[in-house]
């Protein structure tokens, strides 16, 4: 509860739910609940780096969730990605690479590359609506304990995906795929058939009244209890009144409460939200974990199947073509469904059972409800990956390579990932300990590598050497269309023009107050996206501009040679020009005064915890300085509670405020950006905008996409409503002495790290 308003804070500065917080501080209590483990094996780790064979990475707290379909936290995705073949890659920004047999060669950062996966893929859109996705695999590829791998292996897993009682993280079932959902219908989780029954049920027929019992028995205590230790740290971080469930819950993101609502009827609300799915109900947890609460006899009736009429054996739009290639039959164009595809292909004979598939007669390696094989082996991975598992003991995951990895055996024979706390991921590599850390990058981490270099502030250092990457989201600051425009249309063009009278101004300073707060471990961006994204529009295209660069009449504002006085002038005079057209009297280079349903004065608010302390915060003050001189009022509201903040423009109240957004692979814009996207904050209502987006969405033609997100940015940038501001960096460190640095991977992304070309990593 100590770091409520830290945790809360962070929401703000990464996009976060507050369950995906609570989830992190779960993790960090736990990785340093087991520091003592951890020295030991940090111990054992460099005994056994000494034959140089073995690298030892950094790593957070593992929840030893290592299967292909169970795995949740980043840590344990890192062990899948290692142990697992997947069906498709991406590349340095995300992008599907579809001819992996033969490999594809895409540029990034002016390099080109070569990506190779397990398979090719061809996408056919039909004329009746549906979307073929035709799949061929190599035909040479094994698992790591030697058995062949082929097209069987992927449609069991697929199947696994599809159980009306899978309860990981993969939403396949969700995708339009012809057939699932008659596959899945006739048949729902014990769970859920409870929940929807009710207390008061007398109907027995799918259930014993033993079952129902323990299960409500465990709602009314453990249940409650869950809730109610969220509740508890809504008021300890003063965000509701003691008893103030209702206020508790929507801070939370939990609307819909009545006024009176209880802790019960929290929980009942996050079980109807998850699907009472136990499993991941876990992700709101505040405290206490839901398995620690509750039975397990009454948790795992989230994975019990029950009959309840008629389904189908099987899925239609999944269809052997092959020994190894299969067609994947859409109903519609989902352009998501792809990444939902791109699956690890874990051994049918490993996780399910040999003798229960015969695609022919419609089995599929398990009984049709019973995941408990697959379950079984959740801790044991099996797969054909860069390295094979050996075991999670004290703290470190053990892995060794695999000879018969398709890219080719891995030259560092023994792989440890230890579990590291954070401030020890700097310093294990100075002390020999640790040979990769992915510490959190900040101006301190890199002072403290500096001097461990010896005073050489390179990014290669004699000790240690640093590799920046771009984070997975954006920082931006957002203007309201309902409430800055004129006379009450936010979309006239005299709205716009107001808008971005304000945007210009602000662009301008973004320079100075990033660098000044972040040094060279961000950089600024121009366009309403994260730049890791392929969507994201490079300097070398064509039509790419710095963000609200031009004046009223499209002329650039800046010129060559100019010194930062000189552009902090020209963009106040840019903005005076975009006020008089949008009706301001300007008279002697001053507003004088406003239109009709315009103002002289605006707020921006910020969370900079009542301190200043925010990336953008020396930016909205020097431009509010700047434009006090031509008679614009810009108040800057420094917000000290962070769910404060949030609130204000999830209500419609702000005026201006400071977010940022995390970015997915897919760059769909609805939800932010269309007229009836849930998180269109900015009130911005364009018919234009809205065709664009949703054309994007019904097309799997990745160029073509990207065209329309290009033309969908250029609009919301002519509404004026979002001023892109920062993407800032993270990194990996390495040990100088001990890491070939020449062999690492270049131009690392969030989507290409050291781990994706880890077969030809070296040790010195």
């Amino acid at each position: 509860m100590k770091n409520a308003k830290k945790l809360l804070a962070l929401l703000l500065a990464t996009g976060m739910t507050f369950g995906q917080l609570m989830s992190v501080a779960a993790e960090e209590a736990s990785t340093e609940a087991g520091t003592e483990a951890a020295v030991a094996a940090e111990e054992e780790t460099a005994g056994a780096a000494a034959d140089g064979q073995t690298l030892v990475a950094a790593s957070n707290h593992f929840e030893a969730k290592f299967s292909p379909f169970f795995a949740a936290s980043g840590e344990d995705q890192h062990i899948v990605d290692l142990t697992q073949a997947l069906l498709l890659y991406t590349d340095r920004v995300g992008a599907i690479v579809e001819n992996g047999i033969e490999g594809e060669t895409r540029s990034y950062n002016g390099t080109d590359y070569t990506y190779n996966g397990t398979s090719d893929l061809v996408i056919t859109e039909n004329e009746d609506g549906t979307v073929y996705y035709d799949f061929t695999m190599r035909d040479d590829l094994v698992f790591s304990d030697g058995t062949p791998m082929d097209i069987d292996d992927v449609i069991f897993n697929l199947y696994v995906y599809a159980d009306p009682t899978y309860d990981g993280s993969s939403t396949l079932y969700s995708q339009p795929i012809l057939g699932m959902e008659e596959y899945r219908s006739g048949m729902t989780t014990l769970s859920v058939l409870l929940a929807a029954a009710g207390e008061d049920n007398t109907d027995f027929s799918l259930w014993t009244e033993e079952q129902q019992t323990v299960f409500w028995d465990a709602v009314n205590e453990g249940g409650a209890a869950f809730a109610q230790e969220i509740v508890d740290y809504c008021v300890a971080a003063e965000l509701c009144e003691e008893g103030d469930v209702a206020t508790a819950a929507a801070n939370w993101a939990f609307d819909g409460l009545e006024a009176d609502a209880t802790a019960k009827d929290f929980f009942m609300l996050i079980g109807e939200t998850y699907g009472w799915n136990f499993s991941a109900m876990e992700a709101e947890s505040a405290g206490s974990a839901l398995a620690d609460l509750i039975p397990e006899e009454v948790y795992n009736y989230s994975t019990v199947g029950v009959e309840t009429g008629e389904s189908v054996d099987h899925i239609e739009g999944i269809q052997k073509t092959g020994d190894y290639s299969m067609r994947v039959v859409a109903t519609e164009i989902a352009a998501n469904m792809v990444y939902q595809l791109a699956i690890p292909i874990a051994p049918l004979h490993y996780y399910g059972d040999e003798a229960l598939y015969d695609y022919d007669n419609n089995k599929f390696g398990f009984e049709k409800g019973d995941l408990s094989k697959v379950r079984s082996v959740t801790t044991q991975p099996l797969g054909g990956g860069a390295y094979t598992f050996k075991e999670y003991a004290n703290g470190t995951v053990y892995l060794e390579a695999n000879p018969t990895y398709f890219k080719g055996e891995p030259k560092v024979k023994y792989l440890n990932f230890l579990e590291t706390l954070e401030d020890d991921k700097t310093v294990g590599i100075e002390a020999g300990t640790i040979d990769i850390g992915d510490p959190s990058y900040s101006g301190e981490v890199r002072k403290q590598i500096t001097e461990y270099n010896g005073g050489d502030d390179s990014l290669e250092g004699d000790v240690v050497t640093i590799k920046l990457y771009d984070f997975l989201g954006y920082g931006y600051i957002a203007l309201s269309a309902d409430n800055v425009n004129v006379a009450g249309d936010p979309a006239s063009d005299a709205s716009k023009n107001l808008r971005k009278a304000i945007a210009t101004v602000l662009a301008a300073y973004r320079d100075e107050s990033i660098d000044s707060y972040y040094g060279d471990t961000a950089s600024v961006v121009n366009y309403p996206i994260s730049s890791t994204s392929w969507a994201a529009p490079q300097v070398t295209d064509d039509g790419y501009e710095v963000a609200y660069s031009v004046d009223v009449e499209g002329n650039p504002i800046y010129t060559e040679g100019m010194s930062v006085e000189e552009k902090y002038a020209a963009a106040l005079q840019a903005a005076l020009g975009y006020l008089e057209a949008a009706g301001y009297t300007v008279e002697d280079g001053k507003v004088t005064a406003a239109p009709e349903g315009a103002k002289l004065e605006y707020q921006i608010n910020i969370g900079a915890n009542g301190s200043g302390d925010h990336p953008s915060f020396l930016l909205l003050k020097n431009a509010a300085d700047a434009m006090a001189t031509i008679g614009i009022t810009l108040n800057v509201n420094d917000i000290t509670t962070a769910s404060e903040l949030y609130q204000t423009y999830q209500s419609g109240v702000a005026e201006g405020w400071c977010a940022a957004w995390q970015a997915t692979p897919d760059p769909d814009m609805y939800q932010l950006y269309h007229s009836q996207g849930a998180t269109n904050y900015y009130c911005i209502n364009d018919s234009e905008l809205d065709e664009l987006i949703v054309g994007a969405r019904q097309s799997t033609d990745q160029e073509y996409r990207k065209t329309l997100y290009k033309a969908a940015m250029d609009i919301i940038m002519d509404w004026g409503v979002e001023i892109p501001i920062y993407q800032r960096s993270e990194c990996y460190i390495f040990s100088t002495e001990r890491v070939n640095i020449s062999t690492l991977t270049p131009d690392m992304t969030p989507y290409w790290t050291w781990m994706n070309e880890v077969e030809t990593l070296e040790m010195n």
